[in-house]
């Protein structure tokens, strides 16, 4: 069962080249869907516009921006095994009201995604769910204990088809098991994502190493913790010859490692969260731990760097490390309390605060920072060529989120549609908003409403494989 949609007037990401907020005087577009592709796109300055069909559903998207569905390289959907803080249907759920359409879900699950059994499970929680497709990661030690490798070759060739490898929450550290992990992708073309983390250096941190952490009592996380890994990795990746991204990218000082990487020509990518491109170490004078998060907040230097850094192109992604909690795990004291953040919904607005409305990304760049290059990095889908589609062109696959780049409105627990509400965003004046999200041509955000569950499991076009349920007791403590 699939929808027909008509979409009518909208402007195109990809036609928004200048940096800036404007979109008027640009071509509009009108898209039909059908079989869960863009089977026609006429822009209307220049030819008939598309009329409606019997049985069509209709978007007049006048005022609003198409851009390709995003995709987020960096979620924790939190299940199995911590259900209390997300599930993978929560999580979609989440992700389709932000505009994302496909999510990759982190390693850190009880039990850990390191075999073929569990990421092929979460990847059939998201096709039952229907809202986003989900692309597990695998681990890339067992249980993520940074000793042995785990079935890297068979979860590649599982049904999940795992391309990006993680330990996230921890740092491979051992450079050996670091260098074997980077030859082993490297045969597949898989990638590993670093969370770039000295653990020496980094016990008992508790925020950006500074005068701040000295004056507030909180042991600091030192730059050169993330700086130093980043550096190493590099290095290995070059030797190897494989691909490797670094995850949440924070300091001043990890930006001129990746730019000294990438002018040696290393295969490296790199992210930014939107909350390392608004939010300082200042924050931490609240004690509020919704902005307790590794890596901990920067100072302003660190922020203004990240932006330019996207300016430049330097950073690859946004990528939101979307880290739900639940509410003991946050209001509670700040040493106690759990690392971590929730993003999903907040990722759009805050990007248009952050980057195009200062002029750091224009709307075309910002397409390609949360929907084409993530999808890439990712290898999310391959054409016959051995390209990496991923736009708004006639029989690509319909993937799409329209925005509305005008107004601004409180960020408030009602925008978030996950399970836990640890966002460090709420009560603040945010610029624009997600409109609808269309994943695999069937509407899974209308007029910034969630689908019924029920109507949108029925519309997802994959099918839940039969394999026999995870043994997935909740318990405490997942790190971001």
């Amino acid at each position: 069962m699939t929808q027909a949609i008509l979409i009518r007037g909208a402007r195109l990401a990809a036609d928004l080249v200048e940096r800036g907020t404007g979109i008027e005087g640009v071509a509009q577009h009108d898209l039909r869907l059908a079989d869960g592709r863009i089977v026609e796109r006429r822009a209307s300055a220049i030819e008939p516009r598309l009329e409606p069909r019997d049985g069509e559903r209709v978007i007049e998207a006048d005022g609003l921006v198409a851009l390709t569905g995003f995709v987020d390289l960096h979620t924790h959907l939190r299940e199995p095994g911590f259900e209390q803080s997300e599930t993978v249907l929560t999580g979609t759920r989440a992700a389709a009201a932000g505009g994302f359409t496909t999510v990759f879900a982190m390693a850190n699950t009880l039990p850990v995604q390191d075999t073929a059994g569990v990421v092929e499970q979460v990847q059939a929680l998201g096709d039952a769910a229907g809202y986003a497709t989900v692309r597990p990661i695998g681990a890339v030690t067992e249980d993520l204990e940074g000793v042995r490798l785990s079935e890297i070759g068979a979860m590649a060739q599982s049904r999940a088809q795992v391309r990006v490898f993680s330990d996230d929450g921890k740092c491979v550290h051992d450079p050996l098991l670091m260098r074997r992990a980077l030859e082993y992708v490297k045969t597949f073309d898989g990638v590993i994502a670093q969370h770039a983390q000295d653990p020496r250096l980094t016990e008992g941190s508790q925020m950006n190493e500074g005068a701040l952490s000295s004056e507030l009592g909180l042991k600091g996380w030192p730059a050169v913790a993330e700086e130093s890994i980043i550096a190493r990795d590099v290095l290995l990746a070059e030797h190897v010859g494989a691909r490797l991204h670094i995850c949440h990218l924070s300091t001043a000082g990890s930006v001129e490692v990746i730019r000294w990487a990438k002018g040696r020509g290393i295969q490296v990518t790199a992210e930014v969260t939107p909350h390392h491109l608004i939010l300082t170490e200042d924050l931490a004078r609240s004690y509020d731990a919704r902005y307790k998060v590794n890596p901990p907040l920067r100072r302003e230097e660190d922020v203004r760097a990240l932006r330019q850094a996207v300016a430049d192109g330097l950073i690859d992604i946004v990528a939101t490390d979307h880290a739900p909690h639940p509410v003991e795990a946050k209001e509670c004291e700040w040493d106690s309390a759990a690392f971590g953040m929730v993003g999903l919904e907040s990722a759009f607005p805050i990007a248009l605060l952050s980057l195009i409305q200062p002029g750091h990304a224009s709307w075309a760049e910002l397409e390609v920072l949360l929907s084409q290059k993530p999808a890439e990095i990712g290898r999310l889908r391959v054409g016959a060529d051995g390209e990496h589609p991923s736009t708004l062109d006639v029989d690509q696959p319909a993937d799409i989120v329209l925005v509305d780049p005008e107004g601004t409105s409180v960020f408030d627990t009602a925008r978030l549609y996950g399970q836990s509400t640890n966002s460090p965003f709420l009560g603040m004046e945010l610029p624009g908003r997600v409109t609808h999200t269309i994943r695999q041509g069937y509407l899974t955000l209308a007029d910034g409403e969630l689908a019924d569950a029920a109507v949108v499991a029925g519309l997802s076009t994959a099918q839940l494989p039969s394999s026999p349920a995870l043994n997935s007791p909740a318990q405490n403590g997942a790190s971001a």
